[in-house]
């Protein structure tokens, strides 16, 4: 395993996190109201209320203009976030096999929750937490039994077209189904959907730099850059939608797990990569295992169907004293 491969892919994962928080943030950013919320007003404020109000419509005005400011800068930043990504992705590619680097980006889901705690203001619980690390740990354990070996630099040409076409169907399918589901499972679905497109795309991404000591010439007249390029766009349509569809809690695992064993039965197809099997079939069967639990898990906890990541937390929601001294005082406003 080389040092180089594994610390470019945690870096793509860290850059990934990073974007995947930020254009969540975009999605869920609001323009902001002027703070009324429709109360009537008493005294110089109901007598003078008329003269006011121009002022009062052109402050909404200007908060409204800086939330869209906000929301465009959150999206570029995290756009700009998975560019880098992808340039370190290949660069992980490069030298590395597609079995390992793509695993590796699990760690995704940890940094995931560490920079969301921090652009949301809100920590996530301890269930939510629990089953982050049982998917990460779990998919560590199955992939370091397991011992992806190496395959091929470029993959068989014939082998592409069938590859294709499953994928094709599978991403299909899971688009039809979310038709008949809302909310989180929505968003875990179609999380799925754009993890098969991504691995596609880092499969693609992998020919189009086996292919690069072949000459740029040469590369730009065949068909695996522009492959890419169009199953990246359409990765990420469905990456978005996603973040649309549901809070972050509920895709990220998804995408990020879904993203890294497509990826391991991609590396075995197309460029002849194999995983060791025999007396590690326990420990696979274990990391297996943890990966269930986790997922059991996070189906399980408050953050999926909360709003960990759609608004702001108070202080009540850090210090659980506060918030059952405060119930009372807002049982009686409501």
């Amino acid at each position: 395993m080389s040092a180089l491969t594994v610390v470019l892919a945690l870096l793509a994962a860290f850059a990934n996190a990073s974007a995947s928080v930020l254009m969540r943030r975009a999605a869920t950013e609001r323009p902001a109201s002027d703070g009324s919320g429709g109360r009537t007003r008493d005294g110089p404020e109901a007598r003078h209320g008329p003269a006011q109000q121009p002022d009062a419509d052109q402050e909404t005005g200007r908060r409204s203009r800086r939330s869209r400011r906000l929301r465009r800068r959150y999206w570029v930043a995290g756009a700009a976030l998975l560019a880098g990504s992808a340039v370190l992705q290949a660069a992980a590619l490069a030298v590395g096999s597609l079995s390992l680097v793509q695993p590796l980006l699990a760690s995704e889901l940890l940094f995931t929750l560490a920079i969301g705690s921090v652009v949301f203001h809100r920590r996530p619980d301890r269930i939510t937490w629990l089953s982050f690390l049982a998917l990460a740990v779990g998919l560590a354990v199955f992939l370091f039994a397991a011992a992806p070996a190496p395959g091929r630099d470029t993959a068989d040409s014939a082998r592409w077209l069938p590859v294709g076409v499953v994928l094709l169907c599978v991403v299909l399918v899971l688009v039809g189904t979310t038709r008949f589901v809302t909310g989180a499972p929505r968003a875990a679905v179609l999380g799925l959907a754009s993890a098969v497109l991504f691995a596609a795309t880092a499969a693609l991404l992998k020919e189009v730099t086996g292919r690069f000591p072949h000459g740029l010439a040469e590369l730009l007249t065949d068909w695996p850059p522009y492959a890419t390029a169009v199953t990246g766009l359409a990765a990420f349509a469905l990456l978005q939608c996603a973040f649309r569809a549901g809070t972050l809690v509920a895709s990220q695992p998804a995408l990020t797990l879904g993203d890294a064993l497509t990826s391991v039965a991609l590396g075995w197809a197309l460029f002849g990569e194999h995983i060791a099997l025999g007396v590690r079939l326990l420990p696979e069967a274990l990391g297996v295992g943890l990966l269930a639990v986790g997922t059991v898990g996070l189906a399980r906890a408050p953050a999926v169907s909360g709003k960990w990541d759609t608004e702001r937390a108070t202080e009540a929601d850090h210090d659980p004293a506060r918030a059952r001294a405060e119930a009372p005082v807002r049982r009686r406003q409501r």
